[in-house]
């Protein structure tokens, strides 16, 4: 048998070697869609969750919130995706929706389901401006579930028309407070009051989330958006605590701070520029959109909205699609893309990647564009070919890899765990020392290392070995 380091090397070059092979063997035209824009358009979820997610029999649950207009058909089509890639998640369907007479105890069952579970999946929720009595689900969830980020992830994708290329732009916004507090009144005819509350300890929090992000994914500059120059108490506060904390915790970012005005002119004239944006909850909410217009439109961006114990994901400008339900012309993009950051956030990295793979390969390659970005292709067309490309992603990743790793059906025999610090390149999963009697060891060491090829585990997805890391007892 090789030495831990030699065999450490070898699997480095393995899993290397595998991802570029299948690359190679799965884009008819690789200079098109090279596999760093493949990479850019994955998603990245910085978890948070301090709350133990629902899991019954190995699989995870899902609240499924429903939404209206094109909510529904387009969390169909999520589950299909699922189930043809073997998804290891079940999903508990809550129908909450704008509907007047929906009972408020259906906001409470939604509720319950998502803390119970961890996680949701959700439709947008039509907000009726025009009856001043009615307030916004949308807005009531997120408060209610404290998700005080909101995440966009704006990258450009190749074949979909925009004006600029290469865009990849963060938008995180306060998600819980400020102008979206729902404090406002009419003191007398004709004069109403709408109170912006903004505090110190949810500003701090969001900015540390952001901060966090640049150094988890890299990222090398910071923008906080603002309009001190006029809310000079509110908004101050917000620009105050952002240089604090970063000046103080994170000296090697680059921060810098913009008006919203300017910002807004910036971001049309010169995106460029911009890494993360740090933004107040309705500079957020107006900031996201441009960016979203940047790339080609709201149906392909998602929305991860993300608090110390509970996750939701949407679509990113909480649009309903009510005029286009039930005609199998809206972009599924946005939803697919938020179904993906979910997996992320449960750590299904292997599947998040190889649906996005595919949909990636869906839009740049066969060009599945729908209306809404200038082609033809229905709903159901775009996701048809994403599972299509899902398939032969896999057969054709197993197949380049099955010759390379059939040997190292083993185990791996009195090691020291600190010689395996590369073997982070790999999947892992924590298995009981009762579940490894079948393995017979001369020795049984603190930290046991079992590599099993792909031919063991049916999805593996751009991993050729899987590393189980044994507790001993």
């Amino acid at each position: 048998m090789l030495s831990v380091t030699q065999s450490v090397q070898w699997l480095s070059r393995t899993n290397a070697l595998s991802l570029k092979c299948a690359c190679r063997g799965l884009t008819t035209s690789s200079q098109n869609t090279p596999s760093s824009e493949m990479y850019r358009f994955r998603s990245h979820v910085l978890q948070q969750r301090q709350a133990k997610l629902a899991k019954y029999g190995g699989r995870q649950m899902v609240t499924l919130l429903t939404g209206d207009g094109v909510g529904p058909e387009m969390i169909n089509h999520v589950k299909y995706i699922f189930g043809h890639a073997d998804v290891p998640v079940d999903f508990e369907e809550m129908p909450l929706n704008s509907d007047m007479n929906y009972p408020d105890a259906g906001m409470e069952h939604a509720l319950l389901s998502t803390r119970r579970n961890g996680v949701a999946l959700k439709g947008n929720i039509e907000t009726k401006f025009d009856v001043p009595q009615f307030k916004s689900r949308n807005v009531e969830l997120r408060r209610r579930l404290d998700l005080y980020a909101n995440i966009l992830h704006c990258v450009s994708i190749p074949s979909i028309p925009s004006r600029y290329s290469n865009l990849d732009i963060l938008v995180i916004r306060e998600n819980v407070e400020g102008e979206y507090s729902g404090l406002e009144h009419e003191a007398k005819k004709g004069v109403v009051e709408s109170l912006k509350i903004v505090t110190r300890a949810n500003i701090e929090r969001i900015a540390r989330f952001a901060f966090k992000y640049a150094v988890t994914f890299k990222r090398k500059k910071v923008t906080a958006v603002h309009k001190a120059n006029i809310q000079k108490l509110a908004d101050g506060l917000f620009l105050r605590v952002c240089k604090e904390i970063a000046e103080n915790e994170y000296p090697r970012l680059q921060f810098e701070s913009m008006i919203i005005d300017n910002a807004s002119m910036q971001l049309v004239s010169r995106p460029q520029q911009f890494d993360i944006i740090l933004l107040p909850n309705l500079y957020g909410n107006i900031i996201s959109n441009i960016a979203c217009g940047l790339i080609g439109g709201a149906g392909l961006v998602s929305g991860v909205n993300i608090g110390s114990k509970y996750a939701v994901f949407e679509t990113g400008t909480r649009g309903s699609g009510t005029k286009i339900a039930g005609k199998n012309i809206a972009n599924p993009t946005s939803f697919i893309r938020a179904s993906v950051d979910m997996l992320k956030y449960l750590g299904l990295d292997n599947y998040a990647n190889l649906i996005s793979d595919s949909l990636f390969i869906a839009l740049t390659e066969r060009h599945m564009h729908t209306a809404d970005v200038g082609g033809t292709a229905k709903t159901s067309e775009v996701v048809n070919a994403t599972m299509e490309i899902m398939d032969k992603l896999r057969e054709k990743y197993i197949q380049a890899n099955s010759a390379r790793i059939s040997l190292w059906d083993e185990e791996l025999r009195n090691t020291a765990w600190e010689n395996f610090a590369m073997s982070q390149l790999f999947p892992w999963r924590t298995i009981s020392h009762e579940q490894t009697r079948h393995l017979e060891r001369q020795q049984q060491p603190k930290h046991h290392i079992v590599l099993r090829s792909t031919n063991h585990f049916k999805n593996c997805y751009f991993s050729p070995i899987q590393c189980v890391l044994v507790e001993e007892q």
